[in-house]
């Protein structure tokens, strides 16, 4: 549920419908900070990226301590757009910071939708007009947050607070996410904001930690956007400096945080009917634990098989084999379940006694959990994806009709 959510303080926020998206839906979001503030991103590592990627880059690149408004759409992705879709991106800040007071190269822009369509600024322009009224009110997170949606099913939000001296931090984000999902950075769009005061370079750092453990561990189909951005805006509103001292835990909340919205993504899976947690112990380094469990997570045969409640177990193994890492598969022990309740599935590579019924009940929980030892070292890691449906087939086989 999202009723009640709203951005950190020092932030505004308002959405409305601008004729983007066919149905009529929610499609353009404006988030305005009430004055300059620090911001870090990061972004897709497909070569082939959005504009409005490249056009964040080179903002934050050159204005990362003085950011003032986040301008998003879904409905329309503007990448493969060449030349023009460069241009679409800049009008598009052009267009929200004449709407928040200030210069095009203090905005951020992030779109979602269709590869290959030219943005209707037109549209983009009467929404932002639109939405001016809503935006000198209280709140907006619940409506931005909604305004982002593709495919998605629901909104994901998430908030949490920290001590400080004395002073309460907020750190609250919101994303959407749920087809093309798959790491190597990010896996979606989100926006965190927090009214903390920290550099834009310790932002940054802080990011690139925090979601090398939450966004850069979910898969939902092996596929990787154009236009994958995470952004972080910190508008120092709580007066709670954040030191070199102080870093470790602000890290800790604000993957906290992160890791709640990968979470949700992953279980918004298209198609998906259930969440599946793979945690990877007994590797040599966190590295080595990554890349089995990815490969787990990515593996179609184990995902339809958790989908039917197949305790196929020698799928796993098999792409536990597949990771590119060294592994010895005698060492291998595999379970299905969480705490007690676990059913171990294989020990020593090979199969463990375990009851059918029982396995493909564990399957059929929500969210699965399956854990898995490679008996080589004191090191681990946990990917998040879901299970692989015929809905998911039926989504994407009539995306652009």
């Amino acid at each position: 549920m999202t009723s009640g959510f709203d951005l950190a303080p020092g932030f505004r926020a308002a959405a409305t419908a601008c004729g983007l998206k066919p149905s009529g839906r929610p499609d353009l979001a404006l988030i305005v900070a009430d004055a300059p503030c620090t911001a870090a991103g990061v972004f897709t590592t497909n070569r082939v990226k959005a504009a409005p990627v490249l056009y964040d880059q080179r903002v934050l690149a050159r204005s990362a301590d003085s950011i003032r408004a986040v301008v998003a759409n879904a409905g329309c992705a503007n990448a493969c757009t060449g030349d023009e879709g460069a241009r679409d991106a800049a009008a598009m800040a052009g267009i929200a910071a004449q709407a928040a007071g200030c210069t095009s190269d203090q905005v951020l822009v992030l779109s979602t939708g269709v590869i290959g369509v030219r943005l209707d600024l037109a549209k983009v322009e009467r929404g932002v007009e639109a939405l001016m009224p809503s935006l000198d009110k209280t709140g907006g997170g619940d409506a931005v947050s909604r305004a982002i949606l593709t495919t998605d099913t629901h909104p994901k939000v998430a908030t949490t607070h920290l001590e400080l001296g004395g002073r309460r931090i907020t750190i609250s984000g919101f994303a959407k996410g749920a087809g093309m999902i798959h790491p190597h950075m990010a896996t979606m769009l989100a926006v965190i904001t927090t009214d903390a005061r920290i550099s834009a370079g310790a932002l940054g750092g802080a990011l690139t930690a925090a979601v090398r453990r939450s966004f850069n561990r979910i898969s939902v189909d092996g596929d990787m956007s154009t236009n994958d951005t995470v952004l972080v805006l910190a508008s120092g509103a709580s007066g709670a400096e954040v030191g070199a001292a102080d870093l470790p835990v602000f890290v800790e909340s604000l993957t906290e945080v992160s890791a709640s919205l990968a979470r949700q993504i992953a279980r918004d899976g298209e198609g998906a009917t259930r969440l599946v947690e793979i945690q990877v112990t007994g590797s040599p380094d966190e590295d080595h634990a990554h890349a089995v469990a990815n490969a787990i997570a990515c593996s179609s045969l184990v995902k339809t098989a958790i989908h039917g409640g197949d305790p196929n177990w020698g799928r796993i193994l098999a792409a536990t084999g597949a990771a590119g890492v060294e592994i010895d598969p005698e060492r291998i022990s595999l379970w299905v379940g969480a705490g007690d309740n676990a059913v171990q599935l294989a020990e020593r590579g090979m199969r463990a006694k375990y009851e059918e019924r029982l396995a493909a009940e564990r399957l059929r929980e929500d969210p699965v959990c399956l854990r898995l030892d490679l008996g080589l070292g004191a090191s681990e890691a946990t990917v998040w994806t879901c299970d692989l449906s015929e809905e998911y087939v039926a989504i994407n086989a009539e995306y652009t009709t």
